[in-house]
């Protein structure tokens, strides 16, 4: 019987399936168990140990607190995945204790503090901003939608101060003249651009005549009393500026810097006195073959250099950054002062013979006479023109006469005594570009831009000689053979040609020396102490070395990146030479 339920009760279960789907798995569950006994609850069980799930919980919680903050601008690595919202979000946190405004040095991008890049365009912020101010409403950069006041906005249509028709603009301007005319009966402002504009009603009303109907007849009035003494104050000052102007160039502070140890040593010695075991080891030169020292300090090019005259154990340097730098050549090799006095390049230099003093000429035209020790400026020369070379008369009696080549044309000659010019040597074409002392310095040789050379007698300002072919180029230098009865002249059209010193100043056609590139390139000629080389630099960086006898190339040597503006040989170390450069470098070889 007890079979024949347990068949019973499984058919009304499949009968009552479809019903009772929703139903839990536990009820199915116990009408499939063949026993048919009771649903029980049994406690879950679970072999796994109990774990401390803390550590996990705050892992979670950290990981949502790090997506939900704002990335720190100053940290360089993120370690998470950052939203949008977070790459966008404004900086904030604690105020910096040490700053004023709360915000630290490296987040000022600006005087006020920090501000952020803007999506929005310069002119659509203007619009907006001035939209707002006269109408009252603007359009939310953040939507589609307005700010401000609506009933404006629909007044308006929702026009931009910008987008209002030219039409409309002159109707609003009449109307606002009516209404003023009818307050108070006067004319309002108009804009006075319309004051200014010919084409418009306002300016024909104002002169009462078109702007083309030509000038009104009438005799001028006279000035009056006021007029005239404004006037003449104007044109008194106007010559006063113009005076100046001509008569000065640009006045800079003048400074020396003392880079050393001490100015004295132990003995009271200046720091420019020359070794007393200075002396020339013997009469034969030696073209040099290595580099010993580089003398850089100089920021910009340097344009030229020059021993200390006979010793040679200082060399000084002009820069195009506006200084001029005396370096050691003997002991430490460094630098050992440097004026600033100029506001622009320094053209040229050159010491008086006992080498104390020294001038500058710059292309602030100014030419400047220095205290080589102190670093004083002792005089400033000036006429308005730039200087392209300055030189004293060689003979230690006219130590005070300085000669310099200007942009004008001109030589001028000053009494440094006086500070006065005594005489001008005026026949150039073109500026003057150097001067060199012959003939027991009685006479003077000067070369030009105008491609001419010309003779003077010191004192004289007539020409003697003047030289000028029509195969010669410019020479922008010129240096005198030690035996003085021939000048290098360095030609523009690549090569050296040698003039005689004597009384006809021919051209030496069997001595020529070329090779090398100068071209565009006021690149400095010079001989060596014994007169048996010529050296030069040139505009790939080399200086060129020939034998002054055969006119074949010696030796080149690569010295610069860039041109090689200036050569000196060493007044008494025979192989010794120093180049400079545009590359801001002095190189000293050997």
């Amino acid at each position: 019987m007890d079979l024949l339920q347990n068949y019973a009760d499984e058919k009304e279960g499949d009968l009552d399936e479809p019903e009772n789907q929703n139903d839990g798995s536990l009820n199915s569950s116990a009408l499939e168990s063949p026993d048919s006994s009771p649903p029980r609850l049994l406690p879950s069980k679970s072999a796994a140990p109990n774990v401390d799930d803390t550590t996990l919980a705050l892992t979670v919680a950290q990981a949502r607190q790090t997506q939900s903050r704002p990335i720190d601008p100053s940290q360089h690595v993120v370690a998470y995945n950052p939203t949008y919202e977070q790459l966008w979000a404004p900086i904030y946190g604690p105020a910096h204790p040490y700053a004023k405004d709360g915000i630290a040095q490296g987040m000022r991008n600006h005087k006020l503090g920090f501000v952020e890049d803007a999506s929005i365009d310069s002119f659509v912020f203007d619009e907006q901003y001035n939209t707002f101010y006269k109408y009252g409403y603007a359009a939310d950069p953040a939507g589609n939608n307005y700010v401000g006041d609506f009933e404006a906005l629909e007044k308006n249509n929702g026009v931009s101060v910008y987008n209002i028709r030219q039409n409309e603009q002159k109707k609003r301007k009449l109307e606002k003249k009516q209404e003023a005319e009818e307050v108070d009966g006067t004319a309002v402002d108009v804009d006075p651009a319309e004051f200014n504009n010919p084409a418009t009603d306002t300016w024909l009303m104002k002169n009462g005549k078109s702007p083309w109907a030509g000038k009104k007849e009438g005799v001028q009035t006279e000035l009056s009393e006021e007029q005239k003494k404004y006037a003449e104050e104007y044109a008194k000052k106007k010559e006063e500026k113009g005076n100046a102007g001509g008569e000065k160039g640009e006045h800079v502070e003048d400074k020396s810097t003392f880079h050393g140890k001490e100015e004295k040593d132990y003995q009271g010695r200046s720091w420019i006195a020359p070794p007393k075991d200075a002396k020339a080891a013997n009469d034969h030169c030696y073209i040099p073959k290595r580099l010993v020292h580089t003398w850089s300090g100089h920021t910009k090019g340097v344009s030229a250099i020059r021993f200390f005259p006979k010793y040679g154990h200082l060399i000084l340097s002009a820069g195009m950054d506006t200084k001029v730098k005396i370096w050691d050549v003997v002991n430490s090799g460094k630098c050992m002062r440097t004026y600033m006095g100029h506001s622009k390049a320094v053209r040229d230099i050159s010491f008086c013979n006992d080498g104390t003093k020294f001038f500058t000429a710059s292309y602030d035209k100014n030419i400047k006479y220095w205290d080589t020790e102190t670093g004083q400026v002792i005089r400033t020369f000036s006429t308005g023109k730039i200087p392209y070379v300055v030189k004293l008369n060689p003979d230690d009696d006219k130590q005070n006469i300085l000669l310099a080549g200007m942009s004008d044309k001109k030589i001028v000659q000053w009494d440094m005594n006086t500070k006065e010019i005594t005489q001008e040597y005026d026949q150039h074409l073109g500026a003057v570009n150097t001067i060199t002392f012959v003939d027991s310095n009685r006479r003077f040789v000067t070369s030009s831009d105008d491609k001419s050379l010309r003779v003077w007698e010191f004192g004289i300002p007539v020409v003697i000689k003047y030289i000028s072919e029509p195969h010669m180029h410019s020479m922008p230098s010129i240096s005198l053979h030690p035996n003085t009865n021939w000048l290098a002249a360095q030609s523009l059209d690549n090569q050296i040609l040698i003039y005689s010193t004597r009384d006809r100043f021919q051209l030496n056609k069997k001595k020529r020396f070329a090779g090398h590139i100068v071209a565009g390139y006021a690149c400095q000629v010079n001989f060596s102490p014994d007169g048996r080389f010529v050296m030069s630099g040139d505009g790939e960086g080399k200086c060129w070395f020939w034998d002054w006898k055969s006119c074949k190339v010696f030796r080149t040597l690569k010295c610069h990146e860039g041109v090689c503006i200036g050569c000196e040989w060493h007044p008494l170390e025979q192989s010794k030479v120093a180049t400079c450069g545009w590359d801001g470098l002095i190189k000293y070889w050997d």
